[in-house]
């Protein structure tokens, strides 16, 4: 039965930035925990709320404090989850920040504070559980979380710009020279979300109004907008699939 490959039962998935019940990465692991997964959660605050939740569809929670500014916690991150668990299946970067200001007046730290999260940190950590895959010999799937401007330019982001065409890059990469040993690379690009990052676009009247204007769906994304895509790129279901940017954005890209 088809159906059975999206089942994600036994699996173990890492899940980076999934600490905000409101933010993507809540609503990412939730859906992998519905198909069967049991999660690590990595973030710098707490995650009681995202434990509660995970617990509560029947699958086990590890929380990992990291603060993803810096790769120090990338070992940590990858042997916590191996002491409990054993071995890890699954990978999503989700972490991300952005800061806004005008090209002319951007700052170094904004730019380093941006590209360590959204880029670094997630290089190092997928080659660190990369390395697992390749060693168990079972394959492994990892997922990106891109953006819209990924393909686009943005206003007053360069340096989040900058990052999320770099995971689109890096996706590409990694899935060329991983697809050999049974890893799958793909990433996820949200259009326009209700979420944190987008609470001062979404109170600027004007603003959420040109935007929606220009959303086929005529509607902001939820965290229910990803579940499906993330239980796919995540299961056996998708296999053959490597190195694509998928967009989740009501048509945003296409209008």
């Amino acid at each position: 039965m088809i159906l059975n490959d999206f089942k994600l039962d036994g699996k173990v998935a890492i899940v980076t930035g999934c600490s905000r019940p409101n933010g993507l990465g809540f609503g990412m692991a939730e859906a992998l925990a519905e198909a069967g997964a049991d999660i690590v959660g990595v973030g710098p605050s707490d995650m009681s709320a995202t434990k509660t939740q995970i617990e509560s569809i029947g699958k086990s929670f590890l929380e990992v404090n990291a603060d993803l500014k810096s790769t120090d916690a990338i070992d940590e991150i990858v042997n916590k989850t191996l002491d409990v668990f054993g071995k890890i299946d699954i990978l999503v970067n989700n972490s991300g920040t952005i800061r806004r200001n005008e090209v002319i007046d951007f700052s170094e730290k904004d730019w380093d504070d941006v590209m360590n999260i959204n880029l670094k940190s997630l290089f190092f950590l997928s080659q660190k559980v990369a390395k697992v895959f390749i060693d168990k010999d079972e394959g492994g799937k990892i997922i990106n979380t891109a953006s819209m401007l990924s393909f686009q330019g943005g206003l007053f982001v360069p340096s989040y710009t900058a990052s999320k065409h770099g995971v689109a890059g890096i996706t590409k990469s990694m899935a060329n020279e991983w697809a050999k040993y049974n890893i799958n690379v793909n990433a996820i690009a949200p259009g326009y979300m209700a979420t944190d990052n987008t609470a001062s676009l979404r109170e600027d009247k004007e603003r959420s109004q040109s935007i929606l204007a220009r959303i086929p769906a005529g509607r902001w994304g939820t965290n229910d907008d990803l579940k499906g895509l993330v239980v796919f790129l995540a299961s056996p279901a998708s296999a053959y699939i490597n190195g694509y940017v998928i967009a989740v954005d009501g048509g945003w890209l296409a209008s």
